[in-house]
């Protein structure tokens, strides 16, 4: 096993003449644009259209929802079909929904179950980053410069959450929501054209002629065997459950707790990709691998306590204070979340094993419908509060099980 080394340690001008990287990177960028900016504007508009905290919650979690139950069979399904292919076909489908919904609300026939189902069918694009998008990057970069082109596009995923939801208040308050799908469309259009550039082509065998239960099964092996998986994984799952819904809330807590209106509630709600944007800079400038394992874990210890304050706070600047200490914490998780998988499994079942983690990121939805089901019951602030301190109880009960996770980090192939 090879050392992997430390973004730090690798400049940033061996990746400039990669030009694929920066391709996949944009696609990325889009997704990533689009997800923030379309998920303010939307939970603005149900909740000033329904008032309820719950389906907000819930047309929040359909984005996560495909990746629980379809994670593991797309990253199957990524081994037997050309990824260049089949991340083209992704964007296709996210642009053409996203247009589909700005004809509607264009036209005034925008209803709730309309956004619902989008939100589901772009769920599904979602589900494919790792296993497709995410593979390709580690396969066209090596394993040499993985961490500092994680840190790249993770920190490019942190730097929408600055101006995504920005974007997506500035648009609901002076255009409409549909504004906010025409931009989306807009900028998969974008993405399409630099794909379509990509020379990348899938460097194994597409068709092995063994079955996709066969497949799925050898790498939920891998997993079982594998300590450190398994406890990177449950920290997913922990982190999907307990932390990740509460940003669905934050419109709400914005406008019952804050009193702010859709473009400061934007304003407030881009504080979490400040501290992000921060953090993963920091990470990719100073991080060490032997302290991958730390940061992930110390993310979501301190993401989860953050989030607390935030439900506690009383005005705008301490709760927007709380967000980007909040966003710092969930920046290293983000980042040393792929990061560990990519490093610990073996090239040949990466799209298997990232498929199984999509999996533990789509047990958001059981979060979510808790949340939504608080937030009715105890209002928005309360609900926050209560899941962040269960999530921290929840980590210290399962401590033997992600203990082993420390032992990262150890690349499972040679180094490129």
């Amino acid at each position: 096993m090879s050392e992997i080394s430390a973004p730090g340690t690798v400049r940033l001008s061996t990746l400039y003449a990669t030009t694929d990287f920066w391709r996949l990177w944009y696609a990325g960028l889009v997704v990533f644009v689009v997800r923030w900016l379309e998920t303010l504007a939307v939970a603005i508009f149900v909740y000033g259209a329904t008032g309820s905290p719950f389906i907000v919650t819930m047309v929040t979690m359909l984005r996560l929802l495909p990746m629980g139950v379809f994670g593991a069979f797309l990253g199957v399904l990524a081994d037997r079909i050309e990824r260049r292919i089949s991340q083209i076909a992704v964007t296709v489908l996210m642009g053409s929904t996203s247009g589909v919904m700005a004809l509607l609300a264009y036209s005034g026939h925008l209803a709730i179950w309309h956004l619902a189902v989008a939100s589901f069918i772009n769920g599904l694009g979602w589900a494919t980053d790792n296993p497709v998008r995410r593979v390709m990057i580690g396969e066209v970069v090596g394993n040499q410069k993985m961490g500092v082109a994680m840190s790249i596009d993770v920190g490019t995923n942190n730097a929408s959450r600055m101006f995504g939801p920005t974007l997506g208040g500035l648009l609901l308050a002076t255009v409409g929501i549909h504004g906010a799908f025409v931009l989306s469309v807009f900028l998969y259009a974008t993405s399409l054209v630099g794909l379509l550039g990509l020379d990348y082509r899938n460097t194994t065998t597409l068709n092995e002629g063994t079955s996709v239960l066969v497949r799925l099964r050898e790498g939920l092996a891998l997993v079982r065997n594998d300590q450190r998986l398994i406890g990177t994984f449950l920290i997913t799952i922990i982190y999907n459950m307990f932390g990740w819904p509460f940003v669905s809330l934050v419109p709400v807590i914005a406008h019952d707790r804050l009193h702010l209106n859709a473009l400061w509630t934007g304003v407030l709600a881009s504080g979490d990709g400040v501290g992000a944007f921060i953090g993963a800079a920091v990470i990719a400038c100073l991080a060490k691998p032997q302290a991958y394992a730390r940061i992930y874990i110390g993310g979501v210890i301190s993401y989860l306590m953050l989030m607390t304050a935030f439900a506690l706070a009383t005005e705008p600047i301490s709760a927007g204070a709380a967000l980007v200490l909040t966003g710092i914490g969930g920046s290293g998780f983000s980042i040393m979340q792929a990061t560990l998988v990519y490093l610990a499994a073996p090239p040949e079942m990466r799209s298997r094993v990232l498929g199984v983690l999509s999996v533990c990121i789509g047990t958001g939805p059981i979060g979510f419908l808790h949340l939504g089901l608080l937030a009715d019951a105890i209002g928005a602030s309360r609900a926050t509060m209560t899941i962040g301190v269960e999530g921290l109880i929840v980590l210290a009960l399962t401590w033997r099980w992600w203990r082993a996770t420390l032992q990262f980090p150890a690349a499972h192939s040679p180094s490129d």
